[in-house]
């Protein structure tokens, strides 16, 4: 059973959230590569704990958008620690504010379809 157009919408952010998390492991990559680790072992597992995420994001936004509720419920947990992630970046001086919108609109925006899809969902499914 395919998902409806909302699940559509909430795996193209999950999607897009899991590439985000390979582009900012590259980054890692490139940056040990030129020596610019203060620690090795905190550094690789830094980029593999990031490539863990974003196989996870990845695998949730394919489950959501083949309408998987074990994926919905993974990509709300990812949601609420970006959403999270965000607001306690605002407690710090400066406030990184580009960091703050990268990370919390996506997540927020996330959120709500995911929540908005399994709502879809389970109207199509229950008999009236």
């Amino acid at each position: 059973m395919r998902a409806p157009g909302l699940a559509l919408a909430a795996a193209a952010v999950l999607a897009a959230e899991g590439a985000a998390l390979v582009v900012f492991a590259a980054i890692e990559i490139a940056g040990l590569g030129a020596g610019a680790a203060a620690s090795l072992p905190t550094a690789v597992a830094l980029i593999v704990l990031t490539l863990i995420g974003a196989v996870a994001l990845v695998a949730f936004a394919i489950g959501t958008r083949t309408g998987r509720s074990w994926a919905r419920s993974g990509g709300v947990v990812f949601q609420v620690l970006a959403v999270a992630l965000a607001l306690a970046s605002l407690t710090l001086q400066p406030i990184p504010w580009i960091f703050t919108a990268a990370v919390g609109f996506p997540g927020l925006i996330g959120f709500v379809l995911l929540i908005a899809s399994a709502r879809r969902e389970a109207e199509q499914l229950s008999p009236e």
